[in-house]
């Protein structure tokens, strides 16, 4: 098992990256969350992986951190759920989010991701119930404090009426440790200018 990859970053095709480790290059997939947050090509990059061995390939999922990848590992546990769909729910929603529709029961949220109907959404929540709780693995990975205050961020730029992908990018470009209301102010400066 490759259980995580520190290289250069040569190639970016989303959603498949490579990396040099040596002299070798692993091709590695990885959710849209984490492609954003990846520096120019040559940068240094360590991400957490996920190994799929199949009749017909080898495939390798990269990570920009360890909750992400503990969600991966849930979400592809669900029948029905292939590590495409579950790379597709972790580009639309981050893993606080999806903790969050999990734990209320939202199936709008998840439907929000491309790919994911009303049937899905409730197989997810049925199945997950739990899973994404506060003494789940998911969340021991998670920094409390840090996404708490991400989430008001998100929460309030969604309540402005920004779309979720907007408000996750602008969401993305805030300093680790902004707080609440300077984080809103940032992100809305930073989407007025686009």
């Amino acid at each position: 098992m490759i259980g995580r990859i520190t290289g250069t970053l040569i190639e970016k095709l989303p959603p498949t990256i490579c990396v040099d480790v040596n002299g070798v290059g692993y091709d590695i997939d990885v959710p849209m969350s984490t492609y954003y947050d990846l520096g120019d090509i040559h940068s240094k990059i360590t991400l957490f992986t996920h190994l799929t061995v199949r009749e017909d390939a080898h495939v390798l999922y990269g990570f920009g951190n360890a909750a992400e990848r503990a969600a991966f590992r849930t979400l592809i546990k669900v029948s029905g759920i292939g590590a495409r769909t579950a790379l597709s729910i972790l580009s639309g929603l981050s893993v606080q989010d999806l903790a969050t529709a999990i734990q209320q029961q939202d199936a709008g949220l998840l439907t929000t991701v491309p790919g994911i109907g009303k049937k899905t959404a409730e197989r997810l929540l049925l199945e997950l119930r739990g899973k994404f709780g506060a003494d789940s693995a998911i969340a021991a990975s998670l920094p409390e404090q840090a996404h708490n205050e991400r989430s008001d961020i998100l929460n309030a730029l969604l309540a402005l009426g920004y779309n979720n992908t907007e408000a996750s990018k602008a969401l993305k470009a805030l300093p680790e440790d902004v707080n609440v209301s300077d984080g809103i102010r940032l992100a809305l400066q930073s989407l007025s200018k686009r």
